[in-house]
Formats: C-alpha cells, sequence, structure tokens
C-alpha cells in the first residue's frame, strides 16, 4: 500500500488536501490522473445505470431517472431519517497520546489469565498490531501465568477492565476513556446569525435527497412502478478515526440509486440488482479472485431492513484488509422504512397509485391499488471504486525502467493514448501534434509529449496506465506509419497512420462516434 501511495503522490492521482499547510486528517484532493480515473468511474456508473440501463429480469429496459439534490437539507429531514437521534459511533478517547478511536474499530489482545495487562491496537492498522504483539511477546516472557492471549473487540471489555488496557498509541495502561456516542454529521448554520435556530448538517448520505424527492418525481416525470432514482454526489460524515488512505475519509463521494417496486416484487429486484452490480465492477477491471459477494448476518441488518430482507456487500481485498475484504458496495432491501419517515413526519401523502394493481372491476381492468413501495437501494462509493481500481491496476515489473505500470481497464485509464515524436525535430513534433489533436476529438484525454528520450516517456506512460503510445520517427515521414506500444505486453507494431483512430477505438472497445 505505501508503493501504491507513493506513486498517486508522484504521478498526480492523489494528494492530501490542503498539503502545504500540513494537511487535514481525514481529506483528499485528487491530482489531474485521479480527478480524470475518478471521473471516468463515475461516467461509466452514469452510461450504465442511467442513460443505457440494464435489462430487468421482467425482460424490460429498467427505468432510470437521475436527481442531484443539495448538500444542505432541511434538518427535519435527518430527524426523520434517524440520523440526528441515531448516526452515533462509539467513540474512545487516549488521555495520554490524545488519540481518538471508533471503539468497535480497536481490538484488544486479552490473556487467559486475570489481572494482566491487556494490549491494544486499531483493526487493519499494521503498525499498531505489530507494537501490540511485540508488547505481549515481551509481557509474557516476565509473566508466563498470562496464558494465551485472544483479540476480542474493545466494546467487549468491561469498564472496570479498561485500566488494564494498554491504549494502540500508549506507553502506559489505563489511559483509555470509556466509550461514548460520538454523532459523526458535520453540523454548519444556515444564515447570517448562526443561532441554535439556524442549525443544518452536511449529508451523511445522499439516498435521503432522493427519498425527499419522490413525489416530486412521480408528479413530473411519466415513470411508472418498478422504477429507479438515481445520484451522484458528495457526502460527509466526521469519522472518529479516518484511515487506510481514501478509503475511510471525511468527505467521500457517492453513486446511488434507490429502485422503487411493491413489496411482492422485493426479492426478485433485490437479487437482480446484486447480481448485476457485481458483473459491473469485474466489467471495468476488478475481475480477479479480490473481488467478492458477501450476503449480510442477520445481526448486521441496518434499521431500515425488515426481519428477512436481503442485504449484501460487494467487497474488495485491499492491500490494507487482506487476508479480509472491505466494502466497496452495499445493496440492500431498505423495505418502505424512509419513505414511510418522511411521511409521518412531513404530512406528505406519498403513497403511489399503482392502476395495474388491485381487485379487478366489472370491466375486467384492475381498480388500482396505494401502496408505499419498498426499495432496493445499490449503493456504491466512488473513492472507494477509483481506490480499488488503483490497487488492482498495481502491477509491479523489475524488468522495466519504471518497474511498475498500471494495467487499467481502457475504459477506466486517464489517458486514453500518448503520441510522441520521436525526437523533437526534423517535422516529427508537427505530426505528431495534429494526430494528437485529431485523437482527442474521438477520445478525450490524449497526450502529446515530445521531452525526454523516448524511453523515460514510455516510463512515465506506464506509471500512468496509458495503454497505447503512438510514436513518429523518420519512417513516418516517408510511409505514413507509426509504431504502436502496447503496455500491457510490450509488443510493438507498425500501422498506417490513418489507421490509428480504428485502432484504437477497437481495443478501447468504443463505439465510433458521428
Amino acid at each position: 500500500m505505501d508503493e501504491i501511495m507513493s506513486l498517486c503522490k508522484r504521478r498526480g492521482f492523489i494528494f492530501p488536501a490542503s498539503e502545504i499547510y500540513g494537511g487535514i486528517n481525514g481529506f483528499w484532493d485528487y491530482g489531474p490522473l485521479g480527478a480524470q480515473l475518478k471521473k471516468n468511474l463515475k461516467d461509466a456508473w452514469w452510461q450504465d445505470c442511467v442513460l443505457t440501463p440494464p435489462i430487468g429480469p421482467d425482460g424490460d429496459e429498467v427505468q432510470i431517472v437521475p436527481v442531484d439534490s443539495c448538500i444542505i437539507q432541511n434538518p427535519k429531514v435527518w430527524e426523520a431519517s434517524g440520523h440526528v437521534a441515531g448516526f452515533n459511533d462509539p467513540m474512545v478517547d487516549c488521555r495520554e497520546s490524545k488519540s481518538r478511536y471508533r471503539a468497535d474499530h480497536v481490538q484488544v489482545l486479552r490473556p487467559s489469565g486475570d489481572g494482566h495487562l491487556m494490549f491494544a491496537y486499531v483493526e487493519g492498522d499494521a503498525e499498531t498490531a505489530s507494537k501490540a504483539r511485540k508488547a505481549v511477546d515481551k509481557y509474557l516472557s516476565k509473566n508466563a501465568d498470562a496464558g494465551d492471549y485472544t483479540p476480542v473487540e474493545l466494546t467487549s471489555i468491561a469498564v472496570a477492565d479498561l485500566a488494564r488496557v494498554v491504549g494502540p498509541h500508549a506507553k502506559d495502561k489505563g489511559t483509555l476513556t470509556e466509550p461514548r456516542a460520538f454523532n459523526l454529521m458535520f453540523k454548519t448554520y444556515v444564515g447570517a446569525l448562526a443561532t441554535e435556530d439556524d442549525i443544518a448538517y452536511l449529508r451523511p448520505e445522499t439516498a435521503q435527497g432522493i427519498f425527499a424527492n419522490y413525489k416530486n418525481v412521480v408528479d413530473t416525470t411519466r415513470v411508472k412502478m418498478p422504477f429507479g432514482i438515481a445520484q451522484v454526489g458528495k457526502a460527509f460524515r466526521n469519522e472518529v478515526t479516518p484511515r487506510n488512505f481514501t478509503f475511510r475519509s471525511r468527505e467521500f463521494e457517492q453513486m446511488e440509486i434507490e429502485f422503487f417496486c411493491h413489496a411482492e416484487e422485493a426479492q426478485k429486484w433485490y437479487t437482480f440488482w446484486r447480481d448485476w452490480r457485481m458483473a459491473w465492477w469485474r466489467s471495468i477491471g476488478l475481475g480477479s479472485d479480490n473481488l467478492i459477494l458477501r450476503e449480510h448476518d442477520a445481526d448486521e441488518l441496518a434499521h431500515y431492513a425488515k426481519e428477512g430482507a436481503g442485504t449484501s456487500d460487494i467487497e474488495y481485498r485491499f492491500p490494507f484488509t487482506a487476508p479480509g475484504y472491505g466494502e466497496l458496495e452495499g445493496i440492500a432491501d431498505r423495505s418502505n422504512f424512509d419513505l414511510k419517515q418522511h411521511a409521518e413526519h412531513s404530512g406528505a401523502k406519498l403513497e403511489y397509485f399503482d392502476t395495474e394493481r388491485g381487485e379487478l372491476a366489472k370491466n375486467g381492468q384492475p381498480k388500482g391499488e396505494r401502496y408505499l413501495p419498498n426499495v432496493i437501494e445499490p449503493s456504491a462509493g466512488a473513492d472507494r471504486g477509483a481506490l480499488a481500481i488503483l490497487c488492482e491496476a498495481f502491477t509491479p515489473d523489475p524488468e522495466r525502467p519504471s518497474k511498475v505500470f498500471m494495467r487499467f481497464h481502457p475504459r477506466m485509464a486517464p489517458i486514453k493514448a500518448a503520441v510522441f515524436p520521436l525526437v523533437n525535430k526534423d517535422g516529427m513534433p508537427e505530426v505528431a501534434g495534429t494526430l494528437a489533436r485529431a485523437l482527442k476529438r474521438h477520445f478525450g484525454n490524449v497526450e502529446f509529449d515530445a521531452k525526454q528520450n523516448i524511453g523515460k516517456r514510455y516510463a512515465r506512460m506506464d506509471e500512468a496506465g496509458c495503454p497505447f503510445c503512438f510514436t513518429i520517427d523518420g519512417d513516418t515521414l516517408n510511409d505514413q506509419t507509426v509504431t504502436v506500444r502496447d503496455r500491457d505486453t510490450l509488443d510493438q507494431q507498425r500501422i498506417n497512420i490513418d489507421q490509428v483512430a480504428g485502432f484504437l477505438r477497437e481495443k478501447l472497445g468504443l463505439e465510433e462516434r458521428d
């Protein structure tokens, strides 16, 4: 992971936010390559989910319409959704190191014997885990009667026993406080006075903006049940312990669909979205055994999920979670919880009148049925998705000058192609520049670079993950052919300069534009 983070900084994928001022924990900025990578991911999601949605289990194209809701909503939205009262994580502070941790992320090595020291570490953090294990080995060498040490969650340790726990970044025992609730929503104020009456919140999820606009969408479009509302946008959670690069940050971006259907069809649609979303991630390059689909156990269900409802996570094996996995996307049957809550708190009538259901009238036509629809929610993290794509693409290769290359799926690659003059003279830069400008019209981000020797330029494109490089040389001026270099295989071939656009279109899997 350190090598991936180093490459991200060196090549302009991801930077610490406001780095010149020392940064700010839990916030990250995307550089030129990272911004394009993340945009490619969001564009692919938007294209495949909203513009050209899949064929559903009923054989028809799925109906999906978009919205773009505000980051700040009426605070009553978050009261209705349960976030104001219940969006809390258990928090524990260390009086010695001044560090703050989510209690459910802290593991404790507890001995089988009574009265002995216990050593805590942060789950998934190799540094604190190694420190705790070394401390245990040293302690056992002096206290053999401590017996075996077993990892348990801090939340399972009795409050009175916290006096025997050495914190993840502490030297002394008993410095951890008792866990207490910590609301994860960022507060702000609407208006100039900034009084208690003006409190608002940055949204902790994009979903509620969809639910709040559900009636507007039904009233202003021709959607019929079942249908989905999609949104891509920022969300904010005041994480106690942001960590693992961009995996757990305080500002992040979501790609969400709330899919509305009749309760009788909820299981069918849940299964459809679960399987289709898994296949989608594989289609953009996460095709290895690093990607798994995991159904939730009954004790993991969220507050909005009814008993027996389907909930699953698409998980990726990041370097910092290995051999375990981290959540990439959740697919959940939210029942009708959210619409019911908003109907009760707002007084708005959110029932859908379905003219194709209900008892049959004398003329044989359905009388119609009013109901609050169930919701199936595929909710993906754009930042986690970009991070998974970076991790999957990272390919060490000691034989290359760059020692590593980024094997991006062509659809995700930030730079689609590069055009190089072999030398910066003899008319080669002019020919290369003309070709690069022509390719940009069709393929977007195409690199033109005339500096340094050709080997260094290839190495830079390898680290950027550019799939194909086209080199203009002396022969090009005579026979109108160029050299094509393949990023993955390093194979080179000559093709006519007029064939470059068609070659790229075929290799990138793109349809020809008018």
